[in-house]
């Protein structure tokens, strides 16, 4: 079967029962790194107000290819921005999918009803507060960096599900899901000028002051510090925003939370008038 073109990119699209079924107002979500848009189940199943759609990112599920050059979070964000419904949309992110919401809402600002942003990975923003978490991240992800500059693939991943995926080590995963990982783990280089250097100017002074749309800031507990500290220099600088931490929960919150994850969100969407 033939994938719709959004961007340039062919893309596999999840619709969960709630939208097929036509009840209530349209959503986009866009995942983390590594997964694919079947990590949203236990959050729509949460959220039957929304009409949710999730899409397989550039490189990720049965979305098509990433070649490997250009800008690849520009390219994320112009296949996202292709496949958003018509109407004011509720945007939801998780992680490397929630720098490109917020991306997404700062150039199209007219279309978004509302903006949640679960644990975004915009580490320039930690860096730009000045606060010891940047470093700290840098340093905790050296043996990260090195493996997947030897092109160890296989230590790289470990590294990295490591770091962000404790409540399941490499080694316990399932053999297919390692080798999806390992097929892949070179797109988080990809992703650096945006997440570290701010590639994308979301920091340039003015642009996160002006957006003029609800902003929910989700995140687990028990995450990496950096997270705090990116979330915690967002909500100085967004004019219409709520920060809500989640106990006991970790990076992967929408996956091991769900049913918080979507409790929280709806009660915001709620309060947006969606």
């Amino acid at each position: 079967m033939d994938l719709p073109v959004f961007g340039g990119v062919p893309t596999f699209a999840r619709v969960f029962d709630a939208a097929i079924a036509g009840a209530g107002a349209p959503a986009l979500a866009l995942h983390c790194a590594l997964a694919h848009s079947g990590i949203w189940a236990g959050v729509a199943q949460g959220l039957p107000e929304l009409c949710l759609t999730a899409i397989d990112l550039l490189g990720h599920g049965r979305s098509g290819d990433w070649e490997g050059r250009g800008d690849y979070h520009r390219a994320v964000t112009r296949q996202a921005m292709g496949a958003m419904p018509s109407g004011p949309v509720h945007l939801i992110g998780h992680s490397f999918g929630a720098t490109v919401a917020l991306r997404i809402a700062l150039e199209d600002m007219d279309h978004i009803a509302s903006l949640t942003l679960i644990e975004p990975v915009l580490f320039c923003a930690a860096r730009s507060a000045g606060g010891p978490e940047f470093s700290a991240h840098l340093a905790q992800h050296a043996g990260f960096a090195a493996a997947l500059a030897a092109g160890d693939a296989a230590q790289a991943a470990a590294a990295f599900q490591g770091i962000w995926g404790r409540d399941a080590p490499f080694d316990a995963l399932p053999a297919h899901q390692r080798c999806y990982i390992m097929d892949r783990i070179g797109l988080i280089a990809a992703q650096n000028p945006a997440l570290l250097d701010d590639a994308a100017g979301l920091l340039t002074y003015g642009r996160l002051e002006g957006l003029g749309v609800p902003v929910l800031l989700l995140e687990g507990a028990d995450s990496p510090a950096v997270i705090g500290a990116v979330n915690a220099e967002l909500a100085r600088r967004l004019p219409q925003v709520q920060r809500v931490v989640v106990p006991g929960a970790g990076h992967m919150l929408p996956v091991t939370h769900a049913a918080d994850c979507a409790g929280v969100m709806a009660k915001f969407i709620a309060n947006t008038g969606g």
